[in-house]
């Protein structure tokens, strides 16, 4: 793999679950890391006390809020001076069937899994353009290809991610970034760890490698992505839902 060494990534909801696992897999390659965060600062400075030898920044904001994510982009900036890679990871879920769902349920969910990424991606782009290379990665969902009941808001969004990325991939291919999606299936985080036991276990049961994904397995995906060397993938969508979805 090439040389990361120095390179900046910005990881949206950089400090927990996936978003964790993909910080350190690119603090293991050397790369300073913008962690943004919405709640948890405790959970950001752990992570720069576990690793002093890299730069690691925090940014606190909503990322359904265009004002926040603007104010977080000329942060990293300032304390970057450039952006090689954005995940955009960050993301919420609010479950009710589509009868029941309020109109804020709907666009709080819409807000953070999918205009976040769009407010993101917009404002990290230009200075990629200006530079002639960079790495945008979506983190979608197999919610967001299958669907799933009582998860209209969060499968809409996640399904979004799609056409965003391909729609960006192709704004920018000329100019040297590429633009990709990572759809994980469940995932054992915290959110999945909350799902009542009886539940997890049908879920599992329909997984055919029987049994949910580590964090680190989708981090890995996203690292080969970044990778100057994975520059001839652009506008691809990566599954890793253990054969849940084909």
């Amino acid at each position: 793999m090439a040389d990361m060494t120095g390179q900046v990534a910005v990881v949206t909801g950089g400090a927990r679950g996936i978003g964790l696992a993909i910080s350190q897999r690119f603090i293991e390659r050397g790369m300073h890391v913008a962690v943004g965060y919405s709640r948890d600062s405790q959970a950001v400075e752990r992570l720069q006390a576990e690793h002093p030898e890299v730069r690691i920044t925090a940014h606190q904001g909503n990322i359904g809020n265009p004002d926040d994510c603007a104010r977080v982009i000329e942060e990293v900036l300032a304390a970057h001076d450039h952006i090689d890679v954005l995940v955009n990871n960050a993301g919420v879920t609010v479950d009710k069937t589509a009868r029941r769902m309020t109109a804020d349920e709907w666009k709080h969910v819409v807000d953070i899994n999918l205009n976040g990424a769009f407010y993101m991606s917009s404002g990290a782009v230009q200075g990629m353009l200006e530079r002639g290379s960079g790495r945008i990665i979506n983190i979608s969902s197999v919610i967001g290809e299958k669907g799933n009941i009582g998860q209209a808001n969060y499968a809409s969004a996640k399904a979004g991610l799609f056409g965003l990325t391909k729609s960006l991939a192709l704004e920018t291919a000329r100019k040297g970034i590429t633009v990709n999606a990572v759809a994980p299936g469940f995932i054992e985080t915290e959110m999945v760890k909350a799902v009542p036991a009886e539940i997890l276990e049908g879920i599992v049961g329909q997984i055919p490698l029987g049994r949910l994904g580590s964090p680190e397995e989708v981090a890995r995906v996203v690292e080969f992505l970044a990778d100057p060397e994975s520059g001839y993938i652009t506008g691809a969508i990566y599954s890793i839902n253990g054969g849940l979805y084909m």
